[in-house]
């Protein structure tokens, strides 16, 4: 299985389907196979350069206590539990039971990593009982961003601080030899969001809930060698999966969209570019 058939099956899982609802994509099934291919997808080049500038954002210093919201797969709880030491600690929550069981895997042989269920909204912290937060697009998908906002701020210690990564779907610009369909799929794929364009108003958010020293740092992810490492090219099965059989998109019209784009990449072609922004902030001393 490739890796961008890996990430496939990544994103299947995080699809929040509302109850009554058709499931339009095969549900994932948790085996040791699938943590592999998971864990294949991860290491794609563009997943590791995201967590690579989210830790760099976070700066994790030996000893601290980190909470990851929204943990999926632990990979940032296993990589941030090397950066606090054996005095440190990660706490890594997910409203997923599949994904805590992915996570408790990759973090088995990690005694400074602790894995609980629960919501952003809602956190299985006491207060004041981190030094950091991290929360790895998640909000895009929280419908109460205010109230996830309070709750990190709560737990945190005076003087923590928190790194949120989150993407604006606005800002993707995606070649293709048909516009109209190209806008079509790109619209019925915001369907899957709480919030297409979050960070255009985090900063203000983030300020309301009372932290303070706020920054925001805008990363391009652009892709013009069609290889899996690449985000477009990622996207490209999930959205292709996702689309068919909405808005009167049928199966083979969202192939013949995902198939025009592999035609791009072989002739060399192939161009996609979106704006990924990471936001730090720090409750008052």
């Amino acid at each position: 299985m490739s890796a961008e058939e890996c990430f496939v099956e990544v994103v299947q899982q995080s699809f929040p389907f509302r109850p009554g609802e058709e499931d339009l994509m095969t549900q994932l099934v948790f085996d040791e196979a699938t943590a592999g291919r998971i864990e294949a997808a991860y290491h794609a080049g563009d997943a590791v350069r995201r967590r690579a500038l989210v830790r760099k954002a976070l700066g994790a210093s030996p000893g601290e206590q980190i909470a990851d919201i929204g943990c999926g797969p632990g990979f940032y709880c296993s990589e941030l539990a090397e950066e606090v030491g054996a005095s440190g600690s990660v706490v890594g929550i997910d409203a997923s039971v599949a994904m805590l069981e992915l996570a408790s895997r990759r973090c088995a042989a990690l005694p400074n990593v602790a894995l609980s269920q629960g919501e952003a909204t809602s956190l299985p912290l006491p207060d004041t009982s981190v030094d950091a937060v991290v929360c790895a697009q998640v909000l895009e998908y929280v419908q109460d961003v205010p109230s996830a906002l309070s709750e990190m701020r709560r737990v945190l210690r005076p003087g923590g601080r928190v790194v949120i990564w989150d993407i604006d779907w606005e800002t993707v610009s995606w070649h293709s030899r048909d516009a109209a369909r190209m806008r079509r799929m790109l619209e019925t794929w915001d369907e899957h969001l709480t919030h297409r364009s979050l960070p255009r108003t985090l900063t203000a958010q983030l300020r309301a809930a009372g932290f303070e020293h706020v920054v925001a740092e805008a990363h391009a992810f652009t892709t013009i060698d069609f290889t899996a490492d690449g985000f477009g090219v990622m996207l490209l099965p999930i959205i292709e999966a996702f689309a068919a059989g909405r808005n009167g998109i049928t199966q083979e019209q969202a192939r013949g969209w995902a198939a025009e784009q592999h035609e791009l990449g072989e002739r060399g072609e192939f161009y996609f570019a979106s704006t990924q922004f990471c936001f730090s902030a720090r409750k008052p001393a």
